[in-house]
C-alpha cells in the first residue's frame, strides 16, 4: 500500500473524498497513514471516527519541524496538502521536494500567494469578473503556489455566481482532479 499523509486545516471535505475514494477501490492501492493539522478543526473529528492516525500540532516558528519529525517516523508515499493554511518552511519543503502536492481553488498562477484561500479566491474572482476559474493541483515548494503545475480543470463563471455557487463549482473540481492527481503521483 502506497501510505499518504494528508496536512489539514478545516472541514476536511477533500480528505473525507480521498478516504471515500480508497474505500469504493478508485484508489484502491494507497492508505492514509496519517493525518496532522496546525489546529483544532473539524477534519481531525472526522480524521478519529475513521480510526485514522492524528496528529494536532501547535501552530508555531517550529511547525515545519515537528511535522517532519512525524513523517520521519512513518515516512509516507505522498503527502497531500488539503486546505491546510499554515507555511511550510524551506528545509522542509526542499526535503520532501515532489513528494508534497496541494490543492488550490484557482487556476494558477491567477490568484495564488499569501492570504489567497477558500473564499478569498472566489471573493476576488467574482470581483474580478472573470469567466473562468477552477482548480489546480501543484507540487509544493517554498515560494507559495508556484509549484510545477500537475493537473488544472477550469469551469466557467456565470454573471450569476456569487462566492458561494463558485466555491461549490470548484469544489467540484478539486476532488476530481485530486483523486486523479493520487492516482498518477
Amino acid at each position: 500500500m502506497k501510505k499518504i499523509t494528508i496536512l489539514v486545516s478545516g472541514k476536511g471535505t477533500n480528505l473525507k473524498h480521498i478516504v471515500r475514494s480508497i474505500h469504493n477501490g478508485t484508489l484502491s492501492t494507497f492508505s492514509i497513514n496519517s493525518v496532522i493539522s496546525d489546529r483544532i478543526c473539524p477534519a481531525i473529528f472526522y480524521a478519529l471516527k475513521k480510526n485514522i492516525k492524528i496528529f494536532s500540532l501547535k501552530k508555531d516558528q517550529f511547525l515545519s519541524k515537528k511535522i517532519d519529525n512525524i513523517l520521519l517516523n512513518n515516512i509516507p508515499y505522498m503527502i497531500v496538502l488539503s486546505g491546510f493554511l499554515s507555511f511550510l518552511d524551506e528545509e522542509f519543503c526542499k526535503k520532501w521536494e515532489r513528494k508534497i502536492i496541494n490543492v488550490h481553488p484557482s487556476l494558477l498562477p491567477k490568484y495564488g500567494g499569501k492570504g489567497m484561500y477558500g473564499m478569498n479566491v472566489h471573493r476576488s474572482v467574482i470581483k474580478n469578473k472573470e469567466c473562468i476559474s477552477g482548480a489546480t493541483i501543484h507540487y509544493v515548494t517554498k515560494h507559495i503556489d508556484e509549484g510545477k503545475i500537475l493537473l488544472q480543470k477550469s469551469c466557467k463563471v456565470s454573471i450569476k455566481d456569487n462566492p458561494i455557487s463558485l466555491s461549490k463549482k470548484v469544489s467540484i473540481i478539486e476532488k476530481e482532479i485530486l483523486i486523479q492527481s493520487i492516482k498518477n503521483f
